[in-house]
């Protein structure tokens, strides 16, 4: 059976990258405020707050890299394996999120418990 070839016009595929070579510049400013913000502003909770803050940023640029590649599928089958192979490394690297964040709660939860705070 022949996979029927994705007809989208040269033009779409060259707005879709646009907007979201906009929206991601958009979410980039958005980190930098929220981390000069973070570092104006220190507190027991920033190092967690910055490690949150980072997470989200690569997530972010996972999605806009996973938005690019999509842009560029020429078959439905293409499609599927970008997005299959996108929500592999999300759940890969939300596993080794939580491991970070629980390893920091764990942390700091030892440190408070001997007065390090």
């Amino acid at each position: 059976m022949i996979e029927p070839k994705l007809e989208v016009p040269a033009e779409l595929r060259e707005l879709a990258e646009k907007t979201i070579d906009q929206a991601e510049k958009a979410f980039g400013m958005f980190f930098d405020a929220a981390g000069k913000s973070m570092a104006s502003v220190p507190s027991p909770g920033t190092e967690m707050s910055r490690q949150a803050l980072s997470f989200t940023e690569q997530n972010m640029k996972a999605a806009f890299d996973h938005a690019r590649k999509l842009v560029q599928a020429t078959d439905l089958q293409e499609a599927m394996r970008i997005q299959s192979e996108f929500l592999r490394s999300q759940f890969t690297n939300a596993g080794e999120h939580m491991r970070q964040i629980t390893g920091g709660v764990m942390s700091a939860a030892s440190d408070a418990s001997k007065g390090k705070f």
